[in-house]
């Protein structure tokens, strides 16, 4: 019997918990304020999703801030304070190897935006 092989829509268990652990202390220390960037300072930045790659060498971080407000600067910043980052989450999570952190805006709450505008147009028919 042959194994499966992990394609890019199908993730291993390993892969969906490191990535939420990830997820967790990336939102904590948005949360308490622990990040020190001129972009970042006084935003309330959402972690939805961090996904991992098969080798657990790369995370990849959906954000959004609060509202959508200044998404290019906030990425920006969130570029610029990586290398801290990737060495907290070093010290707060138990891996063999820390992984890359790449930071992406998050399409969800584009699509539900939209699908709450469609909605909304449907009932005033």
């Amino acid at each position: 019997m042959s194994k499966k092989r992990n394609t890019n829509t199908t993730r291993s268990q390993r892969q969906l918990r490191v990535g939420e652990e990830i997820r967790h202390v990336l939102s904590e220390m948005f949360t308490r304020g622990e990040v020190h960037d001129s972009a970042l300072s006084g935003k309330v930045i959402t972690v939805s999703e961090v996904r991992m790659s098969p080798d657990l060498r790369h995370a990849t971080c959906f954000v959004m801030p609060l509202g959508g407000e200044d998404l290019e600067e906030v990425l920006e910043g969130l570029k610029r304070a990586a290398p801290y980052l990737r060495g907290e989450v070093g010290r707060r999570v138990q891996l063999r190897l820390t992984p890359e952190l790449a930071f992406k805006a998050d399409p969800g709450f584009d699509h539900a935006e939209r699908i709450s505008t469609l909605l909304r147009d449907a009932d005033g028919r």
